[in-house]
C-alpha cells in the first residue's frame, strides 16, 4: 500500500507544456503506480493555457488545489478548484486556462 500526502508530496523534475497556448505553463507530476494498463499519481501545472486531449486513454482527476477552467470540444466548461472531480473519456479535448498553479490527483486507463 502507499500513502501520499497529494498536498506536499515532492515531484519529479517535469517540463515546459508542449501546447502551450498563452503564458508559459510548467507541469510536473509523481507517478505512484503503474501496472502498463492503470496509472495513478499527482500532477501539476503553473498558470497558462494549453491544449489536452486524451487520445487511447480515459483519464479521471481530483483537482486539490489552484483554480483555472477547462473548456471542453463542445464549449463545456468545468470551473476547477479544489474538490473538483472530472472524467475525460477516450477522445475528449479541450482548453485549459490556468489562473492559480493546480495540483491533481489522476488515474489514466489505457484503452487500447
Amino acid at each position: 500500500m502507499t500513502i501520499e500526502d497529494v498536498l506536499v508530496a515532492d515531484l519529479a523534475t517535469g517540463r515546459s507544456v508542449p501546447t502551450a497556448v498563452t503564458g508559459e505553463p510548467y507541469e510536473s507530476w509523481r507517478v505512484i503506480s503503474d501496472d502498463g494498463r492503470v496509472e495513478l499519481g499527482i500532477w501539476e501545472v503553473t498558470p497558462g493555457s494549453f491544449r489536452g486531449e486524451t487520445d487511447g486513454i480515459y483519464e479521471q482527476m481530483h483537482f486539490v488545489a489552484g483554480s483555472g477552467t477547462i473548456t471542453d470540444a463542445d464549449g463545456v466548461v468545468t470551473e476547477i478548484a479544489p474538490g473538483v472531480v472530472m472524467l475525460c473519456p477516450d477522445g475528449w479535448s479541450g482548453v485549459w486556462d490556468v489562473r492559480e498553479t493546480i495540483r491533481k490527483t489522476y488515474t489514466i486507463v489505457k484503452t487500447r
